[in-house]
This record gives structure tokens, sequence and C-alpha cells, in this order.
């Protein structure tokens, strides 16, 4: 597991807390790894997922440092989104 991906967990459990995500989201981080999120909580992972967010190293840096707004991302293409866009919309609002 790269240093991205093992620091991304961390950042990622401690913006969750306790609550956890109902349902399944994946960061792919390009050249770097997987990240999944869901009910169990955050680990480094390539499992299937409701849906699946992936974006290269510094955009994803840029959402959890909160300096890109995850909708911003999408909307100029430096995030694409494959399968269920609710989940994205709900993971968004984790992110924020």
């Amino acid at each position: 597991m790269s240093d991205i991906v093992s620091a991304a967990v961390a950042a990622l459990t401690e913006k969750l807390g306790a609550d956890g995500f109902e349902g399944s989201a994946k960061f792919e981080i390009e050249g770097e790894g997987a990240i999944v999120i869901d009910a169990d909580g955050v680990r480094a992972s390539d499992d299937e997922t409701d849906v699946t967010l992936t974006a290269d190293v510094d955009t994803f840096q840029s959402i959890l440092e909160g300096e890109l707004n995850p909708t911003a991302a999408f909307m100029s293409g430096k995030l694409s989104v494959d399968g269920d866009m609710g989940q994205a919309m709900k993971l968004g609002s984790v992110l924020a």
C-alpha cells in the first residue's frame, strides 16, 4: 500500500468519525491504489462498491484537504464518477 493511500485511509477515517457510511464507495487514486468506504469504515481495498470515484493524486489530496469541492472537481472533469450518483453526492457532503 502506498504512503498516499495509507494517509488517505487515516484522513477519511477521521472525517467519517464513528458514523460510518451507509452504502459503499471507492476512491481510485490513479497510480496509487484504491480506498473503500462503507458501513465497516475505511480501508485500502479494490472491492466492488455502489460508486467509484477516480482522480489523480493532486485532485484527491485537494479534496481531502478541503481546498477543492468534490462537485467542482466533478464538473471540471478532474473527478470521474462511475455508478450510483446519489452515493457520490452523499460522500461529497461527508468530505466537505
